[in-house]
C-alpha cells in the first residue's frame, strides 16, 4: 500500500495591519513599466491577495523578475522596498508553510550583483527579529533561523553575518525555558511544549555552530582577550550542562544537550588529539586532562565533572563523542585510542547502575553506535591501527568478553529496541573480529567463533536472543556451518513454530538459514562446473522441504499454526519451484492418513502449502482451471468441510485469497463457497469466526474490484464473444451474492445460536458496506431479495443477550432499506419505542443495553417527538418535548430527537429516584435505575458535540444529569458502601451510613434463616401510601396476581451496583465527551456546554466512591468513570483543571500517611477504591513526559511500604497496609508500563520486610504485592510448568536489571540461613526465608556465563545450601531448588561429589537426619537438572558412584528413617533408571546389581510385620522403592537382570498393600504400553508381546481388576487391560480360576453404572466393557442378540451421552459409539434389536450437537469408519460435526431400509421431531418460567449455546421426506401397532400444537423484546407440532 506523505498546510501571510499597509504603500509606484516596477507590482499583487496558492504563484513570478533585473540604474528605493518585502514575509512565515520555501527560492534567484543587498535585506529583518523578542515568539524565531539554515544559501551567509547575535538569542532563549521549566509541575501539555521547544533551541544552537565552524575559530583566535563570542559560547555551555544535569528533562532534550556540549568543544579546539583529551576527562569526571582547553571553555567543564552529577551524563556524553567526532580512517592520536576505549567501559559500568528502561535503551543504542564507530576506525584506509586497540577490539579480549555478557543479559529484555540493538552489536562484534583476523575466514579453524557457535546451539531455544546471535553467524559463516555442526536443526526450528512468542524469531532465522544455503549450494554447483540445478536443489529440498512438510502433516494443528502465518511465504518467496514438488510428495501421500489423531494430515498440509503459494502469487491463476490443475476439485470440497478447522481455514484461504485484487471468481470458486457456508456458519470458535469473516470479506473485496473491471471491459470491449463472457460472469456474480445475502438472512430465526447469528451479521453487514442493499437499478440490487420478514428478523436479533449480536444488527439494519424496517410507520415506531422504553425499567440488565440500541435507532426518525409525546400522555407524565426546527438538515434532526429523548428519560428518571428515595425496595422490583442512566448515556455518545445549536437548553440539561446523578448515588451508595454489601445483614456502626443501612433493613427485615436469599419475598404493596400504589400500576410485567412485588436482596444490590457503574460512566461521558466552558490567563472565553466547577464537582463525587466504598463492582466501576475524567483533565484547555490531578495526588497521600482506623479512608484487606483512585490519577501522565508525579509517589509509598522500628502498633500500621495495596495496583497497571520498572527492587525489598511484621494484615498485602512483583519481574505464567525455564531468568540478566536486589537478598539469606540450624531439634522458621528461596530458585545459569561466576552468585551458595538442614521439610525441598541456578552446567560433578562426601559413611549416634535429607534433595536437583540441560553423561572420573557406593547403608535397612532412605532411594533412580544414563556403563552396571541387592531385601519385596509400622514418610520411601523397582521390571528390564525378575518385580507391585503403590506401577505399566504401541506405529512392525508381559503379569491385572478396592487404582488397572485387549484377546482369571466372558462383562457392567461417582473409574470402565462387547458381537454377529446384558450396555452408553454428564464421560462415550459404529450400529444383523440400536444413534446426534467441541468433533470421528452404506466422497473422511450430523442422519435412513424397518424407522424420527423433552413436564416448565426470569437475574443453569433445535428440527422433516417416499414406493402397509402410535402421535402433536400458539398469544406485544427465550421456546414448539402434524398426514 502506498501510504501518501503528509503535505504540508499552506496558510496565508499574516502581518498586522500597520506593517501590511505600509509595505503595500513602500511598493505602490506609478507609471514605468521597466523589471523593478513589475517586481514591486506583483509583490503588491500578492499582499494584496488572501488565497495561499496564489499568493505562492505570484512569489514565483517575482523570482523569474528577480532573475532578470539588470544593473542599468534601478530605482534604488523601490528596489529595497521589495527586497525588504520578501524578506519580512519570509521572516513572519510559519514554519513548513510552502510559501516560505517559495520566497527562500525567489531571493536565492537574485543576480550575482544584488546578492549582498539581498544578505543586508534579509539580515536586518533577522537581526530585527533576534534583538527583541517576546517569549512566546521564540519558537518562531528558532524555526526561522533553521530554515535559513536548510539549503538556503544566502540565509545561511545571514547567520553567519549575524552569528554573536543569533547565538546570544539562543542562549537567552534557552535561559528563559530552563527557567519557566521549573513552575510547571503537575502541567502535562505545557510542559510537553516546553520541552519540544527547548529540544529545538538546542537542535538549532548546534545546527548554527557546526555551519559556522571557521567563522567561530577565526573569531576566538583573533581576539585574545575573553572576546563577546567566547562569553556566549561560555553561557551556551551553561545552559547545555545545566540540561544534562537536571533531570526533569526528558531524554531527548538531554540526549541532545551531550551532543551539543561535545560539538562545541570540536568548534573550540578543532580535530588534534586536544579534543579527545577534554572528553575524555568529562567521561571521566575528572579535570586532568582539560589543561590544554581555553579558561572559560575550562571552568565550565570542570563544572561538569563533579562528583555528584546523575548517571546519564557520561551516557549522553558517550553518545556526544561518538555522534559529533569523526571516526573514520585513521585516529589523529594516542588521546582518541583511549577515548575510544574508554566509551564502551563508561556504558558497561553505566549498565549495571541504571533502573529505567528508557535508559537501558539509549545504553544500548550508544554501544552499538560505539561498535560502529571502531569498525570504521579499522576499515579506515590510513596507516595501520595500533596493535594495543587491535588486541583489545580482537574476540577473546577482555573488553570483547564484558561486552559479550552485556549481550546475553540484555538479549531478553522486555523492551523490542534493546533486543534488536544488542543483536545489532553483536554483528559488529563479529565482524570486528573478522576485520582483525581476515586469515582465518574459515570458521571451523578460528577456536572463538567455534567455541561461541558451540555455546549458542547449547542454549535453551526459548531464550529469544539466540536466534538473532545464530542469524548473525549464519549471515557472516554460511548456512553450510551451523547444518555441518547440528543437522537437526530445520526440524528444530519447525518444532517451535507452535509458540506465537518464538514463532517470529524461529521463522526469521529459518528464513536466513536456507536462503543462505541454497546460495551456497548454488555457488558450490557453479564451482564444481554443475549448472544443472536439479541435483543440489534435491539436495535443498531434503533439508528444508521434506521436515516442513513432516511436521505439517504429522504435529499437532496447535504447534503448526504460525507455519503458514511466518515460514511457508518466506520458503514460497526464497524458491517458488518448490510448491510443484510440494505438491507431488503430499499426494503421493494417501490423503486420509492423518498422522497423529490432532494433526492435520496431508490433506491439510496440501491446502496449507497450496494457500500460502496462492497467497504470494506462485499458484497460476485460478482462470486457468482450479490452479493450474494442481488438485482435483473433490479434495478441495472434502478439506473445506472437514473436522479440524484450521485445514477448513487453509481451504477457505486457497478459495478467498488472491495475489491480484481484480481477479475475476470463477463459477467452481462460488460453488465452493456454496459448499463451505451452510456447515459452517455456527462455528463455536472466536478465533475461526474471525478468520471466517476476514477471508470472506478479502473475496467480497475481490468481486467489487474485478466488477468494475468488467464493467469498464463491457464498455471498451469490441469484441462481441469477451462482452457475453464478462456479461455472464457478471450475472453469476449477482446469483452468488443474491444466494448469499438469502442463505445469511434466513438463519436469523428465533432460537437460531449465538454464532451462527454473529457470523451471519458480520457477513451482511459487510456485503451492506461492499454493495449495498439498494433496490435501485444497480448492478446486483442486493435489496430486491431481502424482505420485511428478513428485516424484522434482524431487528430482534436486538433482544440478543450477546452485546456483538445487539451492536451488529444495530450497524444492518440501519444498512437496510428504511421502507423494509418499517419503523416509518406511525403505530410500528410507537411499539418500538414503547419496547424501548420498557426494557430500559426491566430488571435484567442486558435489557437496558438493548433499549439503548432501539433507541439509537429511532433517533434518525423525524417523527420521533410526537410518538414520545404519545408515550407521555399514556403513561400520565408532564413532559413537553422541544418543538422541532423546520426542514431541519440530517444533523439537526439528530440533534433535536437526541435532546428530546434524553429530556424524555431524565425526566422519568427523577419520579424514579423520587420513588427510590422513599423506598428502595420499590425502586429494585419496579423501576431500577440504571437502566434509564445507561440509555442516557449511550444516546448522548453518538451525539457530536461540537456542532450544537441549542447550547442553551443543552446547558439547562448537563446541570440536570449531573445533579440527579448526585440523587441517584446517595439514594444507592449506603448499600454499596456498606461492609458486606452482598445483601446480607448489614453490620456498620458508622452513624452516617447506618441510618440509610436500617432504613433498608426495616423493609426488608431478614429472617434468622438463610432462606430469605434464596427465597423471593412478596412485599404487601397496600400498607403503602396511594401515591405509591398509583405509580405502580404501570409495571404489569412484575404484577404476580395481586399488586405485590417480587424482590431479593440479590435484586436490590445488582440495582444498587449497577445504577452506581452508570452513574459513573454517565458523568464520565459528559466530562469527556462535551466542550468545556472556561476562562484562561489572556482572559479569552471558550464557550462550552459544562463549566469547570461542575467538572471539579465530579471529580470530588468519584473521589468521595473511590476513597469510601466497599463493594467491588461500585468502586471498580467508579474508577472507569473516573479515567475518562482525568484523561479530560490533562487535555482540557483549563490551567485550573489542569493542576487538579497533581493536587488531589498529594492530598490523598497526605491521608494515607496520617491515617489511622478513625480515618474516612476504607480499610479494607486490599485497601478498596483508593489504589484505583492513585492508578488513575498517575496513569493520565504522559509516557513521554519526565513522570514527575509517578516517581514522587513511588518515593512516597515505599518510605510508607517499608517497615520501622516505630510503627508496630494496630494503629500505625494502617498506612503500612494502604502503601503495600497501593503499590501493588501500580505494579499491576500495564498503562504505567515500563517506567514503574526503576521502582520495583526497593516494591520488593518492601514485600519481603513486610513479611517480618506481626500484624496479620501488613503480612497478607506483602504476600499480595510479592506474588505481582513475581509476575513483574518474570512475566506471565508461560506454561503449567511453575519450574519451566520460561518462567525463570537467567541469574546474571536478573541482577543486572535489579542491582539492588543483589546485597538485599544476599544480607536476607545470611541473616535467614543462620535460624536454620537444626541441632537443637526445635524448629525456628524465618518469616522472609520462603520468599527468598521462591526468588532464587526463579534464577538459573547461562550456559554463556563461561567460567567466572556471572555477577558473583557464588556467596549465595553457602547460605542455600544451609537452609538444606532446616527442620522445615519444604524448605529444604525449596532449597534445593533454589541451589541449582547458582551452579554452573561445568561445576555440577565436583559440587555432587562434595555434597555426597557430606553424608556419613557409616550409621552413628550424631546423625543429623535433617541435614542428610537437606543434602542428598541437593544432589537430586543437581543431577535431575544436569539430566535436561546437558543431554551428556558426567565427565568421567567424578568419583560420584564410588561415593554412593559407599554410602549404600543409607538405602537399607541399617537407616531407620525412611524419608532419608527415600531420598537416597531418589538418587540411585536418577542415575540408573534412565535408559542412557549420566554415569559410564561399567560404574552404572556395578550401581545396579548393589541398588537390585537393596530391592530384593527391601520392605516392597520380603514383606515382614516391621514394615506395616514404618511412620511418617513410609509411603514416599515405598515409591521410591517402587520407581527403582518399575525401572528394573518395566522401563528397561534387560539392563537390570531379565524377565524372570521383572515378573517378580510387577507382582510385589501390583499386591502391594499401599494403594499408592499399586497407583504408581499401573501408571508406569500403562505409559510402558502407550510407549510400546508407539514405537510399534512408527516402525510398523507386527505386534509382539514384550518379555515383562507374561502370563503370571496378566493374570495378576486381571485378578487386580475384579477385586481392587481403590477407585484409582481400580481405573489405572481398567485402562491397561483396555490397551491390552485391544491388541490381543484378553483371558480373564480370578487367580486360578478362568472366567466366561459373560460373567466378566456382567461384573464390569454392574461396576460402570456404579462408579458414576468417579469420572475416571466410569470412563475405564465404559471403555472396557465396550470394547468387550464388540469383540463379542463381531465374534458371533447373530448370537449376541442372545446375550441379555447388550440391552443395559446400551442403555448405560445412551446415560453417558446426556447434556449433564462430565465432558470427560461424554468423550469417553462418543469414542465407544465411534468404535462400535461399524460393528453394532450400522450392522446389517441387528445385533442389539431395533430400539436400543435406534437409541445409540440418538446418543450419538446428541452428542454431535454437544455444547463441547472437542465432543462433537470426537462424535463426528464415526464418518471415518469405512461403512459400504456412506457415498464415496465422504467415506473415511473427517467431517465437522455439521456434516456428519446430516450424513448421519441420512446413513440412518438408508440402514431402516437395509434393515427392512422403514415404517418404524419413519415412526421413530417423528417422535424424535416431536421432541419429548418436555412433553411429561410442560405444566411445570410454564410455571416455573415466571418465576426464573425475575428472580433469580443471574443463575441461568446448563445452556447449550451450540446447539440449534431449528436446525435439527428442519433436518429431521427433509430426511422423513424421502424416508417417506421410500416407504410408499417399498411397503406401503403398516400393523395394527404402527397405526395406535400414529393415532398416539397425532393427539400429543395437536393439544402441543394448540397450548404453544395459546401461549403465543398471551405474550405480550413485542414479545421477541420483552420475553425473547419464552417466545423462541413456544415458536419451536409450535412449529415441531406443525411438522410432525403434516408428516403424520403424508404417512397415512
Amino acid at each position: 500500500m502506498v501510504v501518501k506523505k503528509k503535505t504540508a498546510k499552506v496558510e496565508a501571510v499574516v502581518l498586522d495591519e500597520d506593517k501590511l499597509h505600509k509595505l503595500i504603500a513602500s511598493l505602490s509606484i506609478d507609471g514605468g513599466e521597466d523589471g523593478v516596477r513589475q517586481l514591486a507590482h506583483t509583490l503588491q499583487s500578492c499582499l494584496e491577495l488572501t488565497e495561499p496558492v496564489q499568493q505562492i504563484q505570484l512569489v514565483k513570478k517575482a523570482g523569474s523578475q528577480l532573475e532578470a533585473l539588470t544593473e542599468e540604474q534601478p530605482d534604488e528605493a523601490l528596489l529595497e522596498a521589495c527586497l525588504h518585502t520578501l524578506s519580512l514575509v519570509y521572516t513572519s512565515l510559519q514554519a513548513k508553510n510552502p510559501l516560505r520555501r517559495a520566497i527562500a527560492s525567489a531571493l536565492s534567484s537574485v543576480p550575482a550583483w544584488l546578492q549582498e543587498r539581498t544578505v543586508n535585506s534579509l539580515s536586518a529583518c533577522l537581526s530585527n527579529c533576534v534583538s527583541n523578542p517576546t517569549s512566546d515568539r521564540y519558537p518562531h524565531i528558532v524555526d526561522t533561523i533553521t530554515a535559513c539554515l536548510d539549503g538556503f544559501a544566502l540565509g545561511e551567509r545571514c547567520i553567519n553575518k549575524l552569528l554573536p547575535e543569533v547565538l546570544q538569542f539562543l542562549h537567552k532563549g534557552l535561559s528563559e525555558y530552563l527557567q519557566q521549566n521549573s513552575g510547571l509541575a503537575g502541567r502535562h501539555i505545557a510542559q510537553a511544549q516546553l520541552m519540544h521547544s527547548c529540544l529545538s533551541a538546542v537542535k538549532t544552537s548546534m545546527l548554527v555552530i557546526q555551519r559556522s565552524q571557521e567563522t567561530i575559530s577565526t573569531a576566538l583566535q583573533a581576539e585574545q582577550r575573553p572576546c563577546k563570542l567566547g562569553d556566549t559560547l561560555s553561557c551556551l555551555l551553561g545552559c547545555y550542562t545545566h540540561i544534562l544535569t537536571d533531570e526533569d528533562f526528558i531524554q531527548s532534550v538531554q540526549s541532545t544537550a551531550g551532543m551539543a556540549v561535545v560539538l562545541l568543544i570540536r568548534s573550540v579546539m578543532g580535530c588534534g588529539d586536544e579534543v579527545a583529551s577534554v572528553v575524555c576527562s568529562l567521561l571521566c569526571s575528572s579535570a586532568q586532562g582539560l589543561d590544554s582547553a581555553p579558561d572559560w571553555l575550562k571552568q565550565r567543564c570542570e563544572g561538569l565533572c563533579t562528583g555528584g552529577r546523575p548517571p546519564g551524563v557520561s551516557l549522553y556524553l558517550c553518545h556526544g563523542a561518538l555522534a559529533m567526532l569523526s571516526w573514520k580512517g585513521t585516529l589523529p592520536g594516542p588521546q582518541w585510542e583511549k577515548l575510544l576505549l574508554l566509551v564502551p567501559n563508561t556504558l558497561l559500568d553505566l549498565d549495571v547502575s541504571i533502573k529505567e528502561s528508557s535508559t537501558a535503551m539509549v545504553v544500548a543504542r550508544v554501544l552499538t553506535l560505539w561498535s560502529s564507530a571502531a569498525l570504521d576506525c579499522l576499515q579506515g584506509k590510513g596507516q595501520p591501527c595500533p596493535p594495543h586497540l587491535l588486541q583489545s577490539l580482537s574476540g577473546g579480549s577482555e573488553l570483547q568478553h564484558q561486552l559479550l555478557e552485556h549481550i546475553y543479559s540484555h538479549w531478553e529484555h522486555p523492551l523490542d529496541g534493546v533486543r534488536h540493538q544488542t543483536r545489532s552489536l553483536f554483528r559488529n562484534l563479529l565482524l570486528l573480529h573478522q576485520t582483525i583476523s581476515p586469515s582465518t575466514c574459515n570458521p571451523t579453524k578460528d577456536s572463538y567463533i567455534r567455541e561461541l557457535t558451540q555455546g549458542l546451539l547449547g542454549l535453551e531455544w526459548h531464550m529469544r536472543g539466540k536466534y538473532g546471535s545464530l542469524g548473525c553467524l549464519v549471515e557472516l559463516y554460511g548456512a553450510g556451518y551451523l547444518l555441518d555442526i547440528q543437522p537437526q536443526l530445520p526440524s528444530c526450528l519447525l518444532g517451535l513454530m507452535g509458540d506465537q512468542t518464538l514463532a517470529p524469531y524461529a521463522s526469521d532465522l529459518l528464513e536466513r538459514l536456507f536462503v543462505s544455503h541454497k546460495a551456497q549450494l548454488a555457488s558450490e554447483a557453479t564451482a564444481a562446473d554443475k549448472t544443472a540445478p536439479e541435483e543440489w536443489m534435491g539436495h535443498w529440498h531434503q533439508t528444508w522441504v521434506t521436515p516442513l512438510l513432516q511436521v505439517l502433516c504429522r504435529a499437532r494443528l496447535d504447534q503448526t499454526t504460525y507455519i503458514l502465518d511466518y515460514f511457508l511465504p518466506k520458503l514460497l518467496r526464497c524458491s517458488p519451484s518448490s510448491l510443484a514438488h510440494m505438491v507431488q510428495a503430499l499426494q503421493d501421500t494417501t490423503p486420509c492418513s492423518t498422522g497423529l489423531s490432532g494433526s492435520r494430515g496431508a490433506l491439510g498440509a496440501l491446502m496449507t502449502c497450496l494457500r500460502a503459494a496462492r497467497a504470494q502469487g506462485v499458484v497460476p491463476s485460478s482462470e486457468e482451471g482450479l490452479w493450474g490443475g494442481l488438485v482435483p476439485l473433490s479434495l478441495l470440497q472434502q478439506a473445506l468441510v472437514h473436522k479440524h478447522d484450521q485445514v477448513r481455514m487453509d481451504a477457505l484461504g486457497l478459495v478467498c485469497e488472491s495475489h491480484r485484487s481484480t481477479e475475476v471468481l470463477t463459477s467452481q470458486e462460488m460453488d465452493l463457497i456454496r459448499h463451505f457456508l451452510p456447515p459452517n456458519l455456527n462455528s463455536q470458535s472466536p478465533g475461526v469466526r474471525q478468520q471466517t469473516v476476514s477471508l470472506l470479506k478479502k473475496l467480497l473485496c475481490r468481486m467489487k474490484d474485478s466488477t468494475v473491471l468488467l464493467q469498464k471491459r463491457l464498455i471498451q470491449e469490441r469484441d462481441q464473444e469477451q462482452r457475453d463472457r464478462d456479461q455472464h460472469t457478471l450475472h453469476l456474480y449477482k446469483e452468488f451474492l443474491r444466494w448469499l445475502c438469502v442463505s445469511l438472512l434466513e438463519v436469523l430465526l428465533p432460537g437460531a445460536s449465538f454464532s451462527k447469528c454473529l457470523m451471519s451479521l458480520h457477513l451482511l453487514c459487510l456485503l451492506g458496506q461492499l454493495f449495498t442493499f439498494s433496490t435501485g437499478p444497480d448492478v446486483f440490487a442486493l435489496g430486491e431479495v431481502v424482505t420485511s420478514a428478513h428485516a424484522q428478523n434482524v431487528l430482534y436479533c436486538i433482544a440478543s443477550n450477546f452485546l456483538e449480536v445487539k451492536h451488529l444488527a444495530s450497524a444492518l439494519l440501519r444498512q437496510l432499506p428504511r421502507s423494509l424496517v418499517g419503523l416509518q410507520v406511525q403505530e410500528r415506531m410507537r411499539c418500538v419505542l414503547q419496547a424501548a422504553l420498557d426494557l430500559s425499567t426491566s430488571t435484567r440488565p442486558f435489557d437496558s443495553v438493548s433499549a439503548a440500541h432501539l433507541l439509537n435507532m429511532l433517533l434518525h426518525q423525524p417523527d420521533l417527538s410526537q410518538a414520545l409525546l404519545q408515550c407521555a400522555q399514556k403513561q400520565g407524565l408532564d413532559f413537553q418535548p422541544p418543538s422541532p426546527p423546520p426542514q431541519p438538515s440530517e444533523a439537526l434532526m439528530l440533534e433535536h430527537n437526541t435532546l428530546a429523548v434524553v429530556q424524555f428519560l431524565l425526566h422519568c428518571l427523577q419520579l424514579e429516584v423520587s420513588r427510590a428515595e422513599s423506598s428502595l425496595l420499590q425502586a429494585a422490583a419496579s423501576c431500577p435505575l440504571y437502566g434509564r442512566a445507561h440509555c442516557i448515556t449511550a444516546v448522548l455518545q453518538h451525539l457530536n458535540t461540537e456542532t450544537l445549536s441549542q447550547s442553551e437548553q443543552w446547558r439547562c440539561l448537563v446541570s440536570e444529569l449531573i445533579a440527579v446523578c448526585y440523587r441517584m448515588s446517595n439514594v444507592v451508595s449506603p448499600v454499596v458502601q456498606s461492609s458486606s454489601p452482598e445483601g446480607l445483614i448489614p453490620m456498620d456502626t458508622d452513624s452516617d451510613t447506618s441510618a440509610g443501612l436500617q432504613k433498608i433493613l426495616q423493609e426488608i427485615q431478614p429472617r434468622d434463616t438463610n432462606d430469605f436469599f434464596t427465597s423471593a419475598r412478596e412485599l404487601d404493596t397496600h400498607q403503602e401510601d396511594d401515591h405509591t400504589q398509583s405509580q405502580t400500576t404501570h409495571t404489569p410485567s412484575l404484577d404476580t396476581g395481586g399488586e405485590g412485588y417480587r424482590v431479593t436482596a440479590q435484586m436490590v444490590l445488582v440495582c444498587c451496583w449497577r445504577s452506581m457503574k452508570e452513574v459513573a460512566m454517565l458523568l464520565g461521558q459528559l466530562c469527556q465527551s462535551l466542550p468545556l466552558h472556561y476562562t484562561n490567563d489572556s482572559a479569552h472565553t471558550h464557550v462550552g456546554l459544562i463549566t469547570e466547577e461542575q467538572v471539579e464537582g465530579v471529580g470530588l463525587y468519584f473521589r468521595q466512591q473511590l476513597l469510601q466504598s466497599r463493594h467491588r463492582g461500585a468502586f471498580e466501576l467508579a474508577y472507569v468513570g473516573f479515567v475518562r475524567l482525568t484523561d479530560m483533565l490533562c487535555r482540557s484547555g483549563s490551567q485550573a483543571l489542569q493542576q487538579l490531578p497533581a493536587r488531589w495526588l498529594s492530598e490523598v497521600l497526605e491521608e494515607v500517611k496520617s491515617s489511622d482506623p478513625s480515618s474516612k479512608l476504607c480499610a479494607t484487606r486490599r485497601s478498596a477504591g483508593i489504589p484505583f483512585y492513585i492508578q488513575a490519577l498517575l496513569s493520565s501522565e504522559p509516557k513521554s513526559s519526565s513522570c514527575s508525579l509517578l516517581k514522587m509517589t513511588m518515593r512516597e509509598l515505599i518510605t510508607l511500604a517499608m517497615p520501622s522500628v516505630d510503627r508496630n502498633t494496630d494503629s500505625s500500621t494502617v498506612p503500612q497496609v494502604h502503601a503495600l495495596n497501593i503499590l501493588r495496583a501500580l505494579y499491576r497497571d500495564t498503562r504505567l508500563g515500563e517506567n514503574i520498572i526503576p521502582f520495583v527492587s526497593d516494591g520488593l525489598q518492601a514485600a519481603v520486610l513486610g513479611f517480618t511484621s506481626p500484624v496479620w494484615a501488613v503480612r497478607n498485602s506483602s504476600t499480595l504485592l510479592f506474588s505481582t512483583l513475581i509476575t513483574r519481574i518474570f512475566g506471565v505464567k508461560k506454561g503449567k510448568d511453575e519450574h519451566s525455564k520460561k518462567n525463570r531468568m537467567t541469574g546474571r540478566e536478573f541482577f543486572t536489571r535489579f542491582p539492588a536486589l543483589y546485597p538485599f537478598l544476599l544480607n536476607q539469606l545470611e541473616e535467614a540461613a543462620a535460624t536454620v540450624e537444626s541441632d537443637s531439634g526445635q524448629v525456628k522458621l524465618h518469616p522472609s526465608l520462603f520468599l527468598l528461596l521462591l526468588v532464587l530458585s526463579r534464577l538459573y545459569p547461562s550456559p554463556m556465563d563461561g567460567s567466572s561466576s556471572p555477577l558473583g552468585l557464588a556467596p549465595f551458595m553457602p547460605f542455600i545450601m544451609r537452609c538444606g538442614r532446616s527442620a522445615v521439610y519444604r524448605t529444604r525441598e525449596m532449597a534445593a531448588r533454589a541451589l541449582v541456578p547458582f551452579v554452573l552446567v561445568t561445576q555440577v560433578p565436583s559440587t555432587v561429589q562434595a555434597l555426597l562426601q557430606e553424608l556419613p559413611p557409616e550409621p552413628g549416634p550424631k546423625i543429623q537426619h535433617n541435614h542428610i535429607h537437606g543434602t542428598l534433595l541437593q544432589v537430586l536437583f543437581l543431577l535431575r537438572s544436569y539430566q535436561t540441560d546437558s543431554h551428556r553423561p558426567l565427565p568421567g572420573g567424578n568419583g560420584i558412584s564410588n561415593t554412593l557406593r559407599q554410602r549404600m547403608w543409607l538405602a537399607s535397612r541399617q537407616n531407620g528413617c525412611v524419608v532419608t532412605r527415600g531420598a537416597f532411594l531418589d538418587v540411585l533412580v536418577c542415575l540408573c533408571g534412565p535408559k542412557i544414563s549420566l554415569l559410564d556403563d561399567p560404574e552404572v552396571g556395578d550401581l545396579r546389581q548393589e541398588a537390585l541387592s537393596i530391592l530384593m531385601a527391601s520392605d516392597l519385596v520380603s514383606s515382614d510385620d516391621s514394615s506395616s509400622a514404618l511412620g511418617p514418610g513410609s509411603t514416599q520411601y515405598l515409591l521410591s522403592l517402587a520407581r527403582l523397582a518399575l525401572s528394573a521390571g518395566v522401563e528397561i528390564p534387560d539392563l537390570w537382570g531379565g524377565p524372570q525378575l521383572s515378573g517378580q518385580l510387577l507382582q510385589c507391585l501390583l499386591r502391594c498393600p499401599q494403594y499408592e503403590v499399586r497407583e504408581l506401577a499401573l501408571e508406569g505399566i500403562l505409559r510402558r504400553l502407550q510407549e510400546e504401541e508407539e514405537e510399534e506405529e512408527e516402525k510398523k512392525k507386527k505386534k509382539r508381546r514384550p518379555q515383562w508381559r507374561d502370563e503370571t503379569t496378566l493374570s495378576n491385572l486381571t485378578s487386580l481388576a475384579l477385586h481392587e478396592t481403590h477407585p484409582q487404582c481400580l481405573a489405572k488397572v481398567l485402562s491397561v487391560l483396555c490397551v491390552l485387549s485391544s491388541s490381543w484377546e484378553l483371558r480373564w482369571r480370578d487367580g486360578v480360576q478362568a472366567l466366561s466372558q459373560e460373567g466378566v462383562l456382567l461384573h464390569l457392567l454392574a461396576l460402570a453404572q456404579k462408579s458414576a461417582h468417579s469420572v475416571e473409574l466410569h470412563c475405564a470402565a465404559l471403555t472396557l466393557v465396550s470394547q468387550l462387547v464388540v469383540q463379542m458381537v463381531d465374534s458371533n454377529p447373530q448370537g449376541a442378540s442372545a446375550v441379555a446384558c447388550l440391552s443395559q450396555w446400551g442403555a448405560l452408553v445412551c446415560s453417558c451421552c446426556s447434556e449433564e454428564q462430565p465432558t470427560e464421560v461424554k468423550l469417553t462415550a462418543a469414542k465407544v459409539l465411534v468404535d462400535c459404529a461399524a460393528t453394532v450400529l450400522s450392522s446389517p444383523h441387528l445385533p442389539l434389536g431395533l430400539s436400543t440400536t435406534v437409541s445409540l444413534w440418538r446418543s450419538l446426534f446428541l452428542l454431535l450437537q454437544d455444547e463441547d467441541q472437542e465432543v462433537r468433533d470426537s462424535a463426528s470421528d464415526f464418518m471415518s469408519v469405512p461403512s459400504p452404506l456412506l457415498g464415496t466422497d465422504v467415506a473415511g473422511v473427517s467431517v465437522c460435526p455439521p456434516v456428519a450430523l446430516d450424513s448421519g442422519v441420512g446413513l440412518l435412513c438408508r440402514l431402516f431400509e437395509q434393515w427392512g424397518q422403514v415404517p418404524a424407522g419413519v415412526l421413530a424420527l417423528t417422535e424424535w421431531l416431536l421432541g419429548d423433552e418436555e412433553s411429561n413436564d410442560e405444566a411445570v416448565t410454564d410455571e416455573a418460567s415466571t418465576l426464573d426470569e425475575e428472580d433469580f437475574l443471574f443463575e441461568k443453569g446448563d445452556l447449550n449455546l451450540w446447539a440449534e433445535p431449528v436446525q435439527w428440527m428442519k433436518l429431521l422433516h427433509r430426511q422423513l421426506g424421502s424416508l417417506l417416499i421410500t416407504f410408499q414406493q417399498v411397503t406401503g402397509t403398516l400393523d395394527p401397532d404402527q397405526v395406535q402410535q400414529i393415532q398416539t402421535l397425532s393427539t400429543q402433536a395437536k393439544a402441543k400444537a394448540l397450548s404453544s400458539q395459546q401461549a403465543l398469544d398471551s405474550l405480550p406485544a413485542l414479545p421477541q423484546f420483552s420475553c425473547t427465550m419464552e417466545h423462541a421456546r413456544l415458536v419451536l414448539r409450535h412449529q415441531r407440532a406443525t411438522l410432525v402434524l403434516d408428516v403424520l398426514e403424508r404417512l397415512r
